[in-house]
């Protein structure tokens, strides 16, 4: 890729923003290196590299980046066997550090998630930790070596403190001394040259004797090393030397360690590069709120509400823009300042930003192509210098764009054939055009030529554009409108700023005939889009708002289905209880029975053995069928008056006394009588059907002439228990859910007693007093188990 394309569409902007973003000196320095690539596969991983590391901070808002530093001089060192410095292992140990706790929480985030590019990276890193943690135990925070780095060293350093200390409190004798003090400039220890000293006047420096170091600038004060502390500072020196010697062989020692690990190193360097740049990169599109676009390298572009990333997000206007698909070329008409420069970067710019692995500012299912190269014809390259004007200055640049370009280039001219006559230059912009659109490449040509909106309406492959001017304002929206060429608005502004209108009129003649019907085509070729941008907006505000609506819908219908389950599986739940428990009960009815008849009670054996059956066969069909069904029902349009039905809706038998319609009969049901649907009933015993013959020898009483109700009227209490008492035996075998007890008005003894005895029964789950229609406070209606 050119330098100066890169500059002219300010690429350079671009990766100085990005080296900001990299946090270490590495990822700085590849920062800076990064140019746009050429081939997919090379663009398809650098966007994946930043795709999964923009998805490690959407995750996680921020990467353990910290503690990096540069160490490649240190390690080409120790790799030479060169005594590393204190500070230089410190950065090495540092470095070591921040790359393991890298790898862990990179490789930590892998285990949840598909981030094949940097789970590689990471594994590249050794951890070192025995090289970092001996750097750590011989050298401080500060760039010193412990003491705790050798017992020699240990040893010496504490005789030097030792001796350190004697020498001081003699001096400090001799500075406390009366005798001493007054030959004394100050009653001070210092230290000049390594070595012990108290400041003595000039004229006493025969009294101490030893060695002068130094002397003031005045000459008045000389620093004198008494002679009785010489022997002792020269033992300190030797214990200094003694030291020194010590931390070196701890030094090489050390370096020795990193020399080891020189190859480990290098490949953590590299990979903790990577990582960084990778960071930046998403760092990056996370503050321009930049996506991932769709590759291809079929020279298709296709930008969705694109934004110039150097133009603040509050300002820029987005753009849409498509090429390489039904045209190749775009032609871009309209006045100055009116945004078509800016929309002409922002293509060229963002297609290298894709290029080099970088995410655009624009909406997603934005599709990119990889071009092999781009170029860009924009701004006045008018040179003093080299005697070229405008026009000369554009032409050399087109020559060279036109013999470097291929088929798979983007070429970018910014007012191609100004600076001329405008004539020629036209002509001279529409010869150019037919030359790029004959070599394949993808080209967008801004102009002020109106003889190109002509020639691009006349071309398959090329089409009109223009930026958008709000003639009220008299101010450029800097929409880029593709399919309606521009027009000057010059008659529109002059009016607006209050040009007469006798002027315009006149200067409105002056143009032919033909160019003021392209006018008004394109001012209505303009309205016709403003109309159908508006009714696009809302329809697509309707596509949202549907589907919306069909996402709550399947959401309802999912926990709908959901609680359906639920309540089945406890329904179940609770019909198998309630049956176990019937039965159960049933069981625990007919002991009682069998026992009653060992006693000498009456009780028929088939009676038992009928009612057992009867259960058991009511346990099957419940679990099988969930709800009991009628067996062989009769077609509804078999019913016929004196029929008896089974009422679904009520779950009860009745007889049919009447034909009221063709679909609907009057039906007694106990002392009930209700008009029910023909669809309501199946047929339970037909009269025109003959009943069998009954397969027992001895029977009180037909399961066939049941009653639903008992009249007791003019019964005693005593007897009419009795009655009762048979009464619920032949209803229970009969299968009669629910019976009624007529018992009249009378004093209310016999209803007392009824319900005294039916609380009592076994057999009763509940019991009340009849409604309307039911024999009222007359009339008891019992619920049998």
């Amino acid at each position: 890729m050119e330098q100066r394309v890169l500059k002219t569409l300010e690429y350079e902007k671009i990766v100085a923003m990005l080296v900001e973003k990299a946090t270490s000196t590495y990822g700085k320095e590849k920062a800076a290196e990064l140019l746009p690539f050429t081939t997919i596969e090379e663009v398809e991983i650098a966007q994946r590299g930043t795709s999964e590391a923009a998805t490690v901070l959407r995750l996680k808002g921020s990467v353990p980046l910290g503690g990096i530093r540069d160490i490649r001089g240190a390690v080409q060192r120790a790799r030479l066997n060169a005594m590393l410095a204190p500070l230089e292992l410190l950065d090495i140990a540092s470095t070591i550090g921040a790359g393991r706790r890298l790898k862990q929480f990179l490789l930590d985030m892998c285990d949840d998630h598909e981030l094949p590019l940097l789970r590689a990276q990471a594994e590249r890193i050794e951890g070192l930790r025995e090289l970092e943690m001996e750097i750590r135990r011989c050298v401080d925070e500060g760039g010193d070596i412990l003491d705790s780095a050798s017992i020699e060293l240990r040893q010496v350093r504490q005789e030097i403190r030792q001796l350190e200390a004697r020498i001081r409190e003699k001096l400090d004798q001799m500075t406390r001394s009366s005798s001493y003090q007054k030959m004394l400039m100050e009653n001070i220890v210092t230290i000049r040259g390594d070595r012990f000293v108290i400041p003595v006047k000039q004229e006493y420096r025969h009294v101490f004797g030893g060695i002068v170091h130094d002397q003031s600038a005045s000459g008045a004060t000389l620093f004198i090393e008494p002679e009785v502390i010489v022997s002792m500072n020269n033992k300190l020196r030797e214990l200094r030397l003694r030291e020194e010697r010590e931390v070196e062989r701890i030094l090489y020692l050390l370096t020795e360690q990193v020399g080891f690990a020189v190859d480990a190193l290098a490949m953590n360097i590299d990979a903790l590069t990577e990582l960084d740049f990778q960071f930046a990169k998403a760092q990056l599109a996370w503050s321009m709120k930049a996506i991932s676009p769709r590759l291809n390298d079929r020279g298709y572009l296709n930008l969705r509400k694109a934004r110039h990333p150097l133009i603040p997000r509050d300002v820029v206007v987005p753009l849409n823009v498509e090429l390489g698909g039904d045209y190749q070329a775009i032609v871009v008409t309209g006045p100055n300042t009116g945004g078509k420069t800016v929309s002409l970067k922002t293509i060229g710019l963002l297609s290298l930003m894709a290029m080099a692995g970088l995410h655009v500012p624009a909406e997603e299912e934005s599709e990119m192509t990889v071009f092999s190269s781009v170029f860009a014809d924009i701004g006045d390259e008018q040179s003093i210098e080299q005697s070229l004007s405008t026009f000369s200055s554009h032409m050399k640049n087109i020559i060279h764009i036109i013999e470097a370009m291929d088929e798979k280039s983007l070429v970018l001219f910014d007012e191609l054939g100004a600076g001329t006559d405008p004539t020629e230059g036209a002509a001279l912009a529409m010869a150019i055009i037919d030359h790029v659109i004959a070599s394949g490449a993808r080209l967008v040509a801004t102009t002020h030529y109106s003889e190109l909106k002509a020639y691009a309406y006349d071309r398959p492959e090329v089409i009109n554009a223009s930026v958008e001017f709000d003639v009220e304002t008299l101010r450029p929206t800097y929409r880029l409108l593709v399919g309606v060429p521009g027009r000057s608005n010059a008659f529109a502004i002059a009016k607006r700023l209050g040009l007469p209108e006798a002027i315009i009129d006149v200067a409105r003649g002056s143009i032919s005939e033909e160019d003021n019907q392209v006018e008004s085509m394109i001012a209505s070729l303009e309205r016709n889009r403003k109309a159908a941008e508006t009714e696009r907006q809302k329809a697509e505000e309707l596509r949202r708002e549907a589907e919306r609506l069909r996402r709550e819908l399947e959401e309802e219908r999912a926990k709908f289905a959901e609680e359906k389950n639920k309540r089945m599986e406890r329904a179940e739940d609770e019909a198998r209880i309630a049956v176990q428990l019937a039965k159960e009960e049933a069981e625990s009815i007919i002991r009682e029975l069998r026992e009653m008849k060992a006693e000498g009670v009456e009780i028929k054996e088939h009676r038992l053995i009928d009612a057992k059956k009867r259960l058991n066969n009511a346990v099957l069909e419940l679990e099988k069928e969930k709800v009991k069904k009628p067996a062989k029902a009769v077609r509804a349009t078999q019913i016929k008056v004196g029929d008896e039905v089974l009422v679904t809706s009520f779950g009860q038998k009745g007889t049919v006394l009447e034909k009221v319609s063709n679909d609907e009969f009057l039906v007694q049901i106990g002392i009930m009588k209700m008009k029910v649907k023909r669809e309501d009933m199946h047929v339970q015993n037909s009269i025109s059907q003959k009943p069998q013959a009954a397969s027992y020898t001895s029977v009180k009483r037909r399961s066939d002439n049941i009653r639903m109700d008992l009249d007791l009227r003019g019964y005693n209490v005593e007897d009419g228990i009795r009655e009762i008492d048979q009464f619920l035996d032949d209803a229970l075998l009969a299968g009669l859910h629910t019976v009624s007890i007529i018992h009249g008005h009378g004093t209310g003894a016999l209803r007392k007693g009824v319900h005294e005895y039916l609380r009592q029964h076994r057999n009763v789950k509940s019991f009340r007093l009849g409604g309307q229609g039911e024999g009222g406070v007359g009339a008891t209606i019992a619920e049998l188990k």
